[in-house]
């Protein structure tokens, strides 16, 4: 299994391109299975997330082509397979979102009850509430989601999201533009990922209003026709490299981060002594004095992102003074706490918060990853940390960066990656 080693202390300087966004690209891929025609993505990352949705739409029949020295995607084909099993839904929670499409297009679909990482519950009970709604009959038997539209459509509803759900959010969304009349979907989630997919669905021909706010309106029916689509860039990547600069004292211009899509990151970032400034060409990222502790709590957007939690509590065990760090998305994401710990962080955490004083400096010691956002808060850690700090179980760290020591290399970081 590969490790990581980082020896630390050395500010970061230069530029890094900020890769197709993982949570954006897995939806849009999803979104193949509605179209009658080739769906292209363009600015497409090579992560193991892709590969495994890749490995997904596969197994239902569809043609994928992903040229990763191009950076584009091709989805064609008709779903021949109904079923996705549990030995691939199981790798990535994401995997549910073909639930949507496959009963809006085909009728009916049995989807394996999702994985993924594992920092919390995140039922999935909302998805299949909105579909109900949309008319389906479903059950959930032996770990299976067994759904089947009557009459083979889905009907057109208003839904009311009793809590904001990116996944339910974009999986009714697909569904309900091939639905028969008019859809609502209220209190819908307002990441820039939803409007990504909003915008690929409506160039596929979906007639949906709305865009960026809580509450989109579908007019359904449509065929959905072949088109090609920009992914967005990786919001969550880039707030990490934000993250990177700030922690080493160092300043990284992140190409093709876009401010709006940061929310309320920025503005944190800005009141912990951060310079983010936006270019013509993305953003500038910069630790011009000391890091001060300030508070946060994570939100859905605009608010704090919870996968930027972590990241920014490894900021904040070396900022002056203390911070709390609230999580109230996910009740299990405070994995990293104790590794970071070993490091030398002083933190005490009870329930969703945790009290972060900062310390002088931070010792590198051999940690390990627990989920995606955890494993890469503790190369974080790393970058700032005396001496030499091995992670332990990068698979995770693969599922949503891409090249990731490769691009801290180029900026300056005494990092590489260790065969298992």
């Amino acid at each position: 299994m590969d490790r990581i080693r980082i020896r630390g202390g050395k500010p970061l300087s230069g530029s890094v391109p900020i890769s197709g966004a993982k949570n954006a690209a897995l939806p849009l891929m999803a979104a193949g299975l509605l179209a009658d025609g080739p769906l292209v993505l363009t600015n497409a990352p090579d992560l193991a997330d892709i590969a495994t949705m890749t490995q997904l739409l596969r197994h239902h029949g569809l043609l994928v082509e992903h040229d990763k020295a191009a950076r584009t995607l091709s989805i064609s084909g008709n779903a021949k397979e109904l079923e996705a099993p549990y030995d691939i839904v199981r790798k990535m929670r994401a995997s549910v979102l073909v639930l949507g499409p496959l009963l809006a297009r085909y009728g009916r679909a049995r989807v394996s009850l999702p994985g993924g990482c594992a920092i919390g519950t995140r039922p999935v009970d909302l998805h299949i509430k909105g579909l109900e709604q949309l008319g389906a009959e479903i059950e959930i038997t032996s770990g299976y989601i067994e759904a089947r539209a009557p009459g083979g459509k889905l009907r057109g509803a208003r839904i009311i999201f009793p809590t904001v759900s990116v996944g339910a959010t974009e999986n009714l969304l697909m569904a309900a533009c091939l639905a028969e009349g008019e859809t609502e979907l209220v209190n819908a989630a307002r990441e820039p990922e939803i409007g990504d997919l909003a915008m690929c669905l409506m160039r596929m021909g979906a007639r949906i209003e709305g865009i960026g706010t809580d509450r989109l309106r579908i007019e359904g029916g449509a065929t959905l026709l072949a088109a090609t689509h920009p992914i967005v860039p990786d919001r969550i990547e880039a707030g990490t490299y934000a993250c990177a600069a700030a922690i080493t004292g160092g300043q990284l211009h992140l190409e093709g981060a876009r401010l709006e899509h940061l929310g309320s990151v920025a503005r944190v970032l800005r009141d912990a002594g951060v310079d983010v400034a936006e270019t013509h060409t993305g953003l500038t990222v910069t630790r011009r004095n000391g890091l001060r502790g300030a508070d946060v709590m994570t939100e859905p957007f605009p608010g704090f992102a919870t996968d930027m939690q972590a990241q920014y509590m490894a900021l904040m065990t070396v900022a002056e003074g203390a911070s709390m760090i609230t999580e109230t998305i996910f009740e299990n994401r405070f994995m990293h706490v104790p590794e970071l710990m070993r490091m030398g962080a002083r933190i005490n955490f009870h329930g969703s918060s945790a009290i972060v004083r900062g310390v002088p400096r931070l010792s590198g010691a051999p940690v390990m990853a627990t989920d995606l956002r955890a494993s890469v808060s503790l190369v974080l850690a790393g970058l700032a940390a005396e001496g030499e700090t091995i992670v332990n179980r990068v698979y995770h760290l693969d599922r949503g960066y891409e090249s990731v020591e490769a691009k801290l290399a180029a900026v300056g970081a005494d990092i590489e990656r260790l065969p298992g």
